[in-house]
């Protein structure tokens, strides 16, 4: 347990960091996988209206981790590697059609 007064002030503004962080992380998360059923989706029946889904969520993700990136919530070298994979999913079904 904290001793000082700084002490204490410091494991309230790293506990107030660590929420916010989270936060940052889980919205991350949550668009990925919104992103991941769109190409799925769009995969199993690719459509016109289902290419633009597909465009706008990637487009929210890619924004998200950017976002995070910037705020030092995640490491460049781990933003980048998220954008990749998302890439990645939705190129076999790109070039398919």
């Amino acid at each position: 347990m904290a001793n000082t007064k700084s002490a204490l002030k410091r494991a309230s503004i790293a506990e107030r960091n660590r929420l916010r962080n989270k936060t940052y992380k889980s919205a991350v998360k949550t668009l990925m996988k919104k992103y991941l059923t769109v190409v799925e989706t769009y995969a199993a029946n690719p459509t016109p209206e289902l290419k633009q889904e597909v465009e706008l969520r990637l487009a929210e993700a890619y924004s998200k981790i950017d976002k995070a990136v910037k705020r030092g919530i995640l490491h460049p070298n781990n933003g980048a590697r998220k954008k990749s994979r998302l890439a990645h999913k939705l190129k076999p079904v790109a070039t398919a059609q």
